[in-house]
């Protein structure tokens, strides 16, 4: 628990003011019986108004106190919780974007949602009622306890048999409660994965009018959380029943000896009328710790989780570059013997004995099957993936060397998977530069060719996009994906098969901007249309992790069979078109 003092010290005040205000209604509590004891002991008995009036402003008084200080302890509790939580979520959603592709592999992204989210909110449910509660039950089991022993200490001895039994059978539910909440939320982090896939690909399903296989596939999921959540609720339900009866059986058993002593003349009435608010009181505050410790046990687990992600080593980070400082200058790039493998106790390789140069400036296309690789190599070169044997060298300098802020920010990269974001076109293309004039946004998107499509609509540039860009076509975002990398001003451009949902002309516009606005600027090209390569520096033919030859495209159409293959399926489409 060391790791979350730091979430607690900024808040401290909060921390202690909301325990604080509990203890200011304890002692109210607790003041209150007495009070009603005496005005009946001493007021109604001897008939005097004065006191019972003097003890009536008393309760008054003691009730609005109460009543601040619950207000005082809620206030501040909340306070305390919501700031803690905001905290913790704030680096977890940090460390999140640290992790590397391998490391987000090992959690489900509804996993981690469910992590940031439901889990979170557990820990502060636990923290707001921990605050609450702490003080203010344990206040008032004891101080019910000394008022009960003050009064009838024999009487009392009731309550010494009921608090070990009903002490017994609230270890036991919190130790059948917490496995039952721990496997709670791993159905909700399925339940949460499959939303968000059949959200994401609403689309597909619908077109492959699949609604009703979701539909009983979202079915079983959601039944699945529903039976486990029973099964965790059902202890938190058989907990009430077991206090309330313990309650009733002890006020039962108080009120039968203390009338037989009422009635022997060895207590009074009020004293009988107070002891009776204090049994309430003693059980009241055990119902109070019972629900703090169930709820405990649920946040326990969610607490396990949570930690998980942030003990989670990151497997590729800068903290051991030696050139930190080191910017990418020039764009030139090398593989020397690189393998690599998703999995590390695999013998299979994903890439398996690359090597090759790009000189800065080279245009270079990339050609193969779909699965041999071409994504992973590409990935190598900023770091998404590091090497399991070998180097990747860009300037000569090793890519582990330098800091990844430093070489991302000096490579442009437009994925196979084109992804905008929820908010105007405007702000999407301004994430390759936060600072671009209006000018330069509209310069970049004439050299995507998107400028012309942008203005069309009516908003402009003004116009909001729908989450993933949704309310654009396939290639309106391919476009305006080239566009945002273009604006970075990248030293190295990568274009994983952005192309492929645009027309030839369009494409062939797309790569003259290449070859004038980008001249100095690396620039690989991952392509399935060899059209898309032709005009190449350098093509590389991959086949099952690997380059079976490199060459300009009149050298591999004549030497080359795996190019030649590609070549002429693709020209004899074209001719039957």
């Amino acid at each position: 628990m060391e790791r979350y003092k730091k979430y607690v010290i900024p808040y401290w005040k909060y921390f202690i003011l909301g325990p604080i205000g509990m203890i200011i209604e304890v002692l109210g509590e607790v003041l209150l019986p007495w009070f009603l004891s005496k005005i009946q002991n001493i007021g109604i008995e001897n008939q005097n108004i004065t006191f019972i009036v003097a003890m009536g402003v008393c309760m008054i008084v003691t009730a609005f106190c109460m009543g601040i200080g619950g207000i005082m302890g809620a206030y501040y509790a909340s306070k305390a919780a919501m700031s803690f939580g905001a905290d913790l979520r704030a680096d977890l959603f940090e460390k999140i974007q640290q992790f590397s592709f391998q490391n987000i592999d090992e959690f489900s992204t509804g996993s981690l949602v469910t992590r940031l989210t439901n889990d979170i909110t557990q820990v502060q449910n636990l923290i707001m009622m921990f605050l609450r509660l702490c003080l203010r039950a344990p206040g008032m089991l004891i101080g019910a306890l000394i008022m009960a022993f003050i009064m009838n200490a024999k009487l009392a001895m009731v309550i010494l048999i009921v608090v070990p039994i009903l002490t017994a059978a609230i270890v036991g539910i919190i130790k059948i409660a917490f496995p039952r909440f721990e496997l709670m939320q791993k159905k909700i982090d399925r339940l949460n994965s499959g939303i968000q896939e059949s959200l994401v690909n609403i689309r597909v399903i619908k077109s492959f009018v699949r609604s009703d296989f979701e539909e009983n596939k979202f079915q079983k999921l959601n039944q699945d959380l529903k039976d486990t959540s029973m099964r965790a609720f059902k202890v938190v339900i058989f907990n009430m029943p077991v206090m309330m009866f313990a309650m009733n059986m002890t006020t039962i058993a108080v009120v039968w000896f203390g009338g037989n002593m009422i009635i022997s003349g060895d207590m009074k009435l009020g004293d009988l009328m107070a002891f009776v608010n204090y049994i309430v009181q003693i059980l009241m505050s055990l119902m109070m710790l019972a629900m703090v410790f169930l709820n405990s046990s649920r946040a326990v687990a969610s607490l396990k989780r949570i930690t998980e992600v942030l003990d989670k080593k990151i497997d590729l980070t800068d903290e051991d570059a030696l050139c930190k400082q080191k910017e990418v200058e020039h764009g030139s790039i090398e593989f020397k013997n690189v393998k690599y493998r998703y999995y590390k106790n695999s013998n299979e390789w994903v890439l398996n004995d690359i090597n090759f140069q790009i000189k800065s400036g080279q245009t270079v296309g990339i050609i193969g099957p779909t699965g041999c690789g071409k994504t992973t190599l590409v990935s190598m070169i900023l770091r998404l993936y590091d090497v399991d044997e070998g180097e990747v060298l860009v300037d000569g300098v090793d890519v582990k060397q330098y800091s990844l802020k430093n070489l991302r920010e000096g490579v442009g990269m437009v994925l196979q998977k084109n992804v905008l974001f929820s908010g105007d076109i405007m702000k999407n293309l301004r994430w390759g530069d936060a600072n671009a004039s209006d000018e330069e946004v509209f310069e970049v998107s004439k050299r995507a060719q998107a400028h012309d499509f942008v203005i069309t609509f009516p908003d402009g540039y003004a116009t909001e996009l729908g989450q993933g860009g949704s309310n654009v076509s396939g290639g309106q975002k391919q476009r305006l994906c080239i566009a945002r990398a273009l604006l970075k001003k990248p030293k190295i451009l990568i274009l994983d098969d952005s192309t492929s949902a645009v027309d030839t002309a369009t494409e062939a516009k797309i790569r003259e901007t290449f070859y004038t606005s980008l001249k100095d600027a690396t620039k690989i090209i991952i392509a399935q249309r060899i059209t898309s390569v032709m005009d190449a520096d350098q093509i590389f033919v991959m086949e099952d992790g690997k380059i079976v030859d490199q060459g300009v495209h009149a050298q591999l159409l004549e030497r080359c069979e795996e190019y030649r293959e590609i070549y002429d399926s693709q020209m004899r489409r074209e001719v039957k078109e």
